[in-house]
């Protein structure tokens, strides 16, 4: 199938300075959690988006000296010829492909902690960092300011040496070029301060001297949060934003342009629950009013057509990308191919940053299990190795995992049968999807369901078949399979079990009238009551979404939570905004509290740091104090229970009780992924149904094949693992 010829435009190449984009689709610096120490890692991630299609590639932040050291989190480092060796497997293997490598040179000031560097940052201004904890930095002196712009030059030449194409002066969410820029941080008054050419004064300068030590061949680029979103004070586009890009726009050769700070960087990397794709247009397209340059701008742009407008438009010349092109690397090709249907869209959850915010694990992804695998597991996102067999397997449950079990499944070229009671493919996304802002989280679904569909009218045996009856293990024996995969999911608790206690709550009882799990609340069949309490031991989306969704229908909606509310949304940068939203609906949370029993229409809740500073228990022989004597009875007309999760695996477990049948049925083996495993990310629930299909011609697919790790060995000259290759047989 061609492509749509309104799309060309896509596919024109770009100057940048001395370089050549082959076309507008560019990756945009993003975290892995690869950085300099694992080459491999990175270089597989980034060449895969080369062979792809898109035109650039660049690191995540690349720190260019000790001063600037993220530990706990995973930066790249350049900071001496072992980093340039090891940056330089990343810029061959992009260069393979035609692409351009770009590196995104930074110094963090007061956010950069250095745990383990144990440097002294230094700053426009002394001030304690907003993002960090403790952390504080030195106020630069002329000579300060002179030292670390030579860092910069410093790094620029490694850069280069290192191959790469494409040098930033990264200048957003809050990192020291922008501190100078930005009042907030720059309380300066000599010739750094004060007003905006002073306050430009450090960025301009450092611009030069890369310019005049790199620019013949490199292009130099800079990344520039044109608005912290914050009003008067700081940034703003029209005020500040549009007169650096007039000054600095002789200095660069191409801009990279978002908005936002570090405290918030949602506003910039805007989860889908919030934002939709191209969010930060209005902003983009103020630069394009000034700027003689490229411009590249980003808002997680997943839709051709969207691209095609804002360059038709003039907004911006350069589609910017990370999760789009974390979710699909080949989505420039299947574009340019005219392969539409076949683009794992991104579902904007963020489940991709939150590796980074937790500190630097590698980077998962919910719509590409192979995301972060290239190197250390061999997987390609569109390349399979064919079946070392003619088994047939059958695999129960079209949820997360089972349809992608599935699909790779049928994919390597067996016959698989997959089977659901439920009506669509989907599982328990299918209710996800109608919580408040999750509707773009159904693409996971559809993706799963389009090749499913196509990859069934191929073969001549494989098959769907939805709304069935529920299997039994009776059913499932007699069924035919040479090898059963069982994913049948998960259910919330309806007596409470929670994470706190590991027991029921006296009293919790879903069967009851007033009293519901999230799995009744999306069945519609129990009438909720005006005064809705939600008693939460849960740590992501479910009890504010539930919040969010019953508060706007007109419930008076409180929170209980024993843990951290919606934890987990800090690391996917939703929080923020989610709790504004609950505040605006007026739901009041309770936190800090659990409960000890409910009654009718009424719970008694306790904090759970009881009466004292220490322990109950105080030691052998000395009887436990009452802690929960600070109690209280909170009233309700329906009682929520998000107290935690359980594997519906009572199939596998009486499968597994007749395992001396499975022979004389023909059946190999059964096996047990996604939540029936137990209860996990979505992303998660897809990468053991994806692993599973993988390996099953393994001696134990079960368990995971060990993967290639990058670590130093003691005593060893250099890494183990040999040298970069990765062979597909297809």
């Amino acid at each position: 199938m061609a492509r749509d010829p309104k799309h060309d435009i896509l596919f024109e190449p770009i100057q940048i300075g001395p370089k050549t984009l082959r076309n507008r689709f560019y990756q945009v610096p993003h975290c892995i959690g690869a950085g300099s120490d694992k080459p491999g890692f990175q270089a597989a991630h980034r060449s895969m988006k080369a062979e792809g299609g898109w035109a650039a590639m660049n690191t995540e932040y690349c720190s260019i000296h000790p001063e600037s050291d993220d530990t706990h989190r995973l930066s790249a480092r350049i900071w001496d010829e072992g980093d340039v060796r090891n940056l330089r497997a990343m810029t061959d293997e992009v260069h393979k492909y035609g692409a351009l490598a770009g590196i995104e040179m930074w110094y963090g000031g007061a956010h950069a902690p250095c745990m383990e560097s144990r440097a002294t940052p230094r700053g426009p201004s002394q001030y304690a960092s907003e993002f960090e904890t403790l952390t504080y930095c030195k106020e630069m002196d002329l000579n300060d300011i002179a030292m670390v712009q030579q860092y910069y030059v410093d790094a620029a030449y490694r850069a280069r040496d290192a191959g790469f194409d494409i040098v930033y002066v990264y200048g957003a969410h809050s990192y020291l070029p922008l501190q100078f820029l930005n009042p907030y941080y720059n309380k300066r008054t000599d010739k750094y301060g004060g007003s905006l050419e002073n306050r430009a004064r450090f960025w301009l300068e450092t611009l030069e001297k890369v310019r005049n030590a790199v620019g013949k061949d490199c292009a130099i680029a800079t990344r520039f949060a044109v608005d912290t979103v914050y009003g008067p004070g700081q940034i703003e586009v029209e005020v500040d934003g549009m007169k650096f890009i007039e000054l600095a726009d002789p200095l660069v050769d191409l801009w990279d342009v978002d908005v936002g700070d570090i405290a918030e960087w949602g506003e910039d990397a805007g989860p889908s629950r919030f934002y939709q794709q191209g969010h930060q247009v209005p902003w983009t397209k103020f630069v394009k009013q000034v700027s003689k340059k490229p411009v590249l701008g980003v808002g997680r742009f997943t839709d051709p057509e969207k691209m095609t407008e804002i360059v038709t438009k003039g907004y911006a010349d350069i589609i910017g990308c990370a999760r789009p092109s974390i979710a699909d690397p080949f989505l420039p090709k299947k574009v340019e191919e005219g392969r539409y249907d076949d683009v794992r869209v991104c579902i904007g959850c963020n489940v991709c940053i939150s590796r980074w915010e937790i500190g630097g694990p590698p980077m998962i992804c919910t719509q590409n299990a192979t995301a972060g695998e290239e190197y250390r597991r061999g997987w390609h996102p569109e390349k399979f190795r064919k079946g070392g067999s003619n088994d047939s397997v059958l695999v129960v449950g079209a949820g997360p995992s089972g349809s992608e079990c599935a699909r790779v499944l049928m994919e390597q070229g067996y016959t698989v049968h997959l089977y659901d009671s439920a009506e669509k493919v989907g599982g328990h996304l299918n209710s996800v999807i109608t919580l408040p802002g999750l509707g773009e989280w159904g693409y996971h679904r559809d993706y799963r369901e389009t090749q499913l569909n196509k990859l069934v009218k191929k073969s001549k045996e494989s098959q769907i078949a939805l709304g069935q009856k529920r299997l039994t293990a009776e059913d499932v024996l007699q069924y035919g399979a040479d090898k059963v995969v069982i994913a049948t999911g998960a259910s919330w608790n309806t007596d409470g079990t929670n994470c706190l206690s590991h027991d029921p709550i006296p009293g919790a009882d879903a069967s009851q009238p007033d009293q519901m799990t999230p799995d009744q609340v999306f069945e519609g069949k129990k009438k909720i009551g005006k005064r809705v309490v939600i008693l939460n031991a849960d740590t992501y989306f479910m009890a504010p979404s539930l919040a969010e969704k019953l508060a706007s229908a007109g419930h008076e909606v409180t929170i209980v939570s024993g843990v951290h509310l919606a934890n987990y949304m800090h690391f996917t940068l939703e929080y923020p905004n989610m709790m504004r939203r609950l505040h605006e609906l007026h739901v009041e949370e309770i936190g800090d509290h659990f409960c000890s029993k409910i009654e009718k229409g009424r719970l008694e809740v306790y904090n759970i740091w009881g009466d004292g500073s220490k322990r109950s228990y105080r030691g052998p022989g000395v009887a436990p104090r009452d802690a929960n004597k600070t109690h209280r009875w909170i009233e309700f007309d329906t009682l929520i229970l998000v107290t935690g999760r359980h594997s519906d695996d009572t199939l596998f477990r009486e499968l597994k009780a007749r395992e001396g049948e499975w022979a004389a049925n023909g059946i190999k083996d059964v096996y047990l992924i996604g939540d029936a495993e137990a209860p996990r990310l979505i992303a998660d629930a897809t990468f053991t149904g994806h692993r599973l299909a993988r390996e099953i011609e393994e001696a134990n697919p079960q368990y995971p094949l060990p993967y290639k790790r990058e670590v130093a060995v003691w005593g060893a000259p250099h890494m183990p693992g040999g040298t970069f290759k990765i062979e597909y047989k297809v």
